[in-house]
């Protein structure tokens, strides 16, 4: 197992250069520059900013000195918010922030998704299992920027048990609608995936041998039928996982969380080439360690599943 870690860290290495080596020639080939205004600067400004922001070397020569920084764990300067780097933006401000609400939410899908799935596939074709499917179809159609403003509109104005928006150094009132909203989703896709696992794996050979032999329901169900049904469920994890812990748009917009998902967008619209880029690395490093956590997660939970 060890090798197989060690070697799957080895693959990720050309796999996120190649990642940084084409990010890096698309955004600088696409049109438009980071201080291309609707008034344009004065030619003497413009030349020094291309030269203190080392825009003036060719495109080579730009490539070679980001490549040489980020291997210094240096994400280079933004070029939008000029008193910053890109690494106190996104990885000692944004980062924290997002982590812990796409934690919370990630722990709330799979442990609501979960048992609603298992309630609708114990009871399947009744009254729980159209209930829960009904709403989980509503779940995955309802985009969050419905949901947001309808759970702020409820909750923040209408009954005003929750603030509307802010962050407010991550009290926990003002964490409750985001994290809810950003699980909401994850919940109902969470809930298919175990139904329909779950049902499978009820009607296997080993959980009619296992109930043959006199086990409890209970046993049955949680020991023996659930660890081969979450494996879907595992599988989707590590994607969502990466996504929810580096930020949502939407919903650092809508509730005003200074989480990357806002820092990506307005790079992408201010064409501040270092932060664009330091969000790509982030969020391409966590899909690969999530998906080596899935991997290892597979081999647990699937005994026949084997890396050696």
């Amino acid at each position: 197992m060890l090798r197989y870690v060690l070697k799957r860290l080895l693959t990720a290495i050309p796999t996120l250069f190649l990642i940084v080596t084409i990010s890096f020639f698309l955004i600088r080939v696409a049109p438009g520059g980071p201080f291309d205004l609707e008034r344009p600067l004065e030619a003497k400004v413009m030349e020094n900013l291309n030269k203190i922001y080392q825009l003036d070397k060719s495109l080579w020569e730009q490539y070679l000195i980001y490549l040489s920084n980020i291997l210094q764990g240096d994400l280079g300067p933004s070029f939008f918010y000029r008193d910053f780097s890109v690494n106190e933006l996104l990885i000692e401000q944004g980062l924290p922030i997002s982590a812990e609400v796409g934690g919370y939410a990630l722990l709330l899908a799979l442990i609501v998704g979960c048992a609603l799935g298992i309630m609708a596939a114990l009871k399947q074709n009744r009254a729980p299992d159209y209930t829960v499917m009904t709403f989980a179809t509503m779940g995955i159609t309802i985009p969050n920027f419905v949901v947001a403003p309808v759970l702020t509109l409820i909750f923040g104005v209408a009954l005003g048990w929750l603030p509307v928006g802010g962050w407010n150094d991550g009290a926990w009132p003002n964490k409750i609608l985001p994290i809810v909203t950003l699980a909401l989703p994850q919940i109902a896709i969470v809930a298919r995936l175990t139904r329909g696992s779950m049902i499978e794996a009820m009607h296997s050979h080993h959980i009619r041998t296992a109930r043959a032999n006199g086990l409890p329901g209970w046993m049955v169900v949680i020991v023996h039928a659930l660890r081969g049904a979450l494996l879907p469920v595992v599988s989707y994890a590590g994607p969502a996982a990466a996504a929810l812990l580096t930020g949502s748009v939407v919903i650092e917009t809508v509730y005003q969380i200074p989480g990357i998902g806002r820092y990506f967008v307005q790079g992408a619209l201010d064409r501040d080439y270092t932060l664009v880029m330091g969000t790509v690395i982030l969020i391409a490093v966590f899909i690969m360690i999530f998906n080596l956590i899935v991997d290892l997660l597979y081999a647990w939970l699937d005994p026949r599943v084997r890396y050696d």
